[in-house]
């Protein structure tokens, strides 16, 4: 019998420092050139059959037993943010401008470091494990378009895991969710179109900024008047322009917002209305219609809400208990957030889990300081090794 957590112990040295060859070489979304290249030559040195350029740098590695049985798929995000690294770390980016502010490189070295530990006993499996790599999480969103390249057929997936590292919960725990986890994401971008003149004159003009704070108002009654309050759903404006100076009313004011959600029927369609496009089209059509300005609005459809399957919801927390204890494995809150594994999930029976990396004073998710202990990348390890384990073993 394997003794799995020996084992991944044993490779603690090389996940910290894949993770930190990962780090140093930040790429955002569909640039990730360096990235696929460390991660295909990462798994042809291991033996897996390789796949590269799929969905411009997605990689496949294809870690087959020979034996019949089902297939697993393990995905892994690659890509980093536009934010310039403040934490003096000695293996902080070399690409100016460019920080995995996220933690998708500790996402990757845990994947790799578990094909090298599943490769090493595939004689105590079945099927196939599919280790796949994905580019553009943090948007435009990777995980569909490799899906339409195939990346879910060839042998078809049956179960799908993923992880993040998350610093709301406490380091080394185990966040585990049934159901609803992660939020669908949607943007919005909206031009109010007035007429500017001196700001002494307004009787002359029509005011775009005051027509816009008339628009955000009403947006925000969406979830406060429109919807059941017992299904979260959120409405931001993040940003909203308008004006070059104190005495000049503008003619044009452009908001941005996103749509947040965990219920797939509020997020594909409404009881009452048809969507969120529409009921965001009516609100701002009716304000700039009573104030006599015109508008242009773009709706972007996001990812949708991230949920997991109940059952390998369950197989994950058994995994877990057995890796940190019954006591650290927790249920962690619902977020907002948005995550493209969704996508996997919505086509196989799957569960993406949250590795605790919270600590005193710790730094958010987006943040130039960023960073975590890394001596809980062997447990995400263990956690990935055990469940495919025990759904193919």
């Amino acid at each position: 019998m394997v003794d799995i957590h020996q084992l991944v112990g044993e490779h603690k040295d090389l996940v910290i420092r894949t993770r930190r060859d990962l780090h140093r070489i930040p790429e955002t979304a569909y640039t990730e050139k360096k990235t696929s290249a460390y991660v295909a030559e990462y798994l042809s040195r291991e033996g897996l059959e390789t796949q590269t350029g799929i969905a411009t740098y997605g990689v496949v590695g294809l870690l087959k037993t020979g034996r019949p049985g089902p297939t697993l798929l393990i995905r892994a995000d690659m890509d980093a943010l536009p934010l310039t690294e403040e934490t003096g770390l000695p293996f902080a980016s070399i690409h100016p401008g460019v920080m995995h502010a996220c933690g998708h490189d500790a996402h990757v070295a845990m994947a790799l470091v578990t094909a090298t530990v599943l490769n090493g006993i595939k004689d105590e499996l079945n099927g196939t494990i599919k280790f796949v790599f994905q580019p553009a999480e943090e948007g435009p969103g990777g995980a569909k378009p490799m899906i339409d390249e195939g990346v879910l057929d060839n042998p078809k997936v049956d179960y799908a895991i993923g992880c993040h590292v998350w610093p709301e919960i406490p380091g080394g725990t185990i966040g585990v969710r049934s159901g609803p986890f992660m939020a669908a994401m949607d943007r919005f971008d909206i031009k109010i179109i007035g007429r500017g003149g001196h700001g002494a004159m307004p009787h002359l003009c029509l005011d775009a900024l005051e027509v816009g704070t008339q628009v955000v108002n009403a947006l925000q009654r969406i979830s406060s008047r429109h919807l059941n309050p017992q299904e979260p759903t959120v409405v931001t404006i993040g940003m909203f322009h308008a004006g070059t100076a104190f005495n000049i009313i503008p003619a044009e004011a452009k908001l941005s917002g996103t749509t947040r959600t965990f219920n797939l029927d509020i997020w594909d369609s409404w009881a009452i209305w048809d969507s969120w496009a529409e009921r965001l089209e009516k609100i701002v059509r009716g304000v700039c219609q009573s104030m006599g300005a015109e508008y242009e609005l773009a709706f972007a459809k996001g990812y949708p809400p991230t949920i997991n399957d109940d059952s390998m919801a369950e197989v994950v927390r058994r995994c877990a208990q057995k890796v940190v204890g019954e006591t650290n494995v927790v249920e962690p809150a619902r977020s907002m957030g948005g995550e493209d594994m969704s996508y996997f999930l919505q086509q196989s029976k799957g569960c993406f889990y949250a590795l605790g990396v919270g600590r005193e004073a710790f730094v958010p998710f987006h943040n130039s300081r960023f960073d975590f202990n890394e001596d809980i990348l062997p447990i995400g390890v263990e956690v990935h090794c055990r469940t495919a384990l025990e759904l193919l073993g």
